[in-house]
């Protein structure tokens, strides 16, 4: 069972990030200003725990040494589907709002934010799908998992932004600098991805194997 508990960690992280979408897709429903308060303080609440499941699932499956190509896929790809699932809701309910602008400058920030983050996401997949089937580890890097911090830690702002200081000027300057900062570092991963070691040895296999 112990040997599991890696793995069981990344589907619960599908569960809570299911959850966390649903929540914030709904979350525009609630009038009541402490209800709607509570309801994305719980909200913030599943979205650490899914975090946290992150960060332990792939050290514990080290240190047990059951490693595997089922965890090396599905928990980035789990982290994918949280990151990719929030910025699209954020937008489909106009969040975050910054400096009064209007809905559809909005729009556009909001939408550019998440191609950014789903054509990057999209694309480092592909190649991890490509250099696995090949036999060749792409597992995460530092680099990615800074990413991935910045990328979390964006939502988690956005959250709180939307709960407790929806139009505090620092709130807006705050949100803006997460969401700048964010992007460039997703887009410098994403090229860093295409010149990893091990997609470089995946195209050299494929090219000694047609020869």
């Amino acid at each position: 069972m112990l040997k599991h508990l890696p793995n069981i960690l990344t589907c619960g992280r599908f569960v809570l990030t299911v959850i966390f979408i649903i929540m914030i897709l709904y979350s525009p429903k609630i009038t009541d200003a402490a209800d709607y308060q509570n309801f994305l303080l719980v909200a913030f609440i599943l979205f650490v725990i899914a975090g946290l499941t992150d960060m332990v699932d792939g050290s514990i499956a080290r240190a047990m040494n059951v490693t595997s190509k089922f965890g090396r896929m599905m928990d980035p790809l789990a982290d994918k589907v949280l990151v990719c699932g929030a910025v699209i809701c954020f937008a489909l309910v106009g969040q975050p709002t910054l400096f009064k602008l209007d809905n559809p400058v909005l729009a556009v920030i909001h939408w550019g934010y998440a191609a950014i983050i789903i054509f990057r996401e999209a694309y480092v997949t592909i190649l991890r799908h490509i250099a696995e089937s090949r036999g060749v580890n792409f597992a995460a890097t530092i680099s990615g998992k800074i990413k991935m911090f910045l990328q979390s830690f964006a939502i988690g702002t956005v959250v709180i932004k939307m709960a407790y200081v929806r139009d505090a000027a620092w709130g807006n300057y705050f949100t803006s600098i997460v969401y700048i900062l964010t992007a460039i570092v997703t887009v410098i991963s994403g090229l860093r991805a295409t010149c990893r070691s091990t997609w470089l040895e995946s195209k050299k296999a494929v090219e000694v194997a047609e020869d």
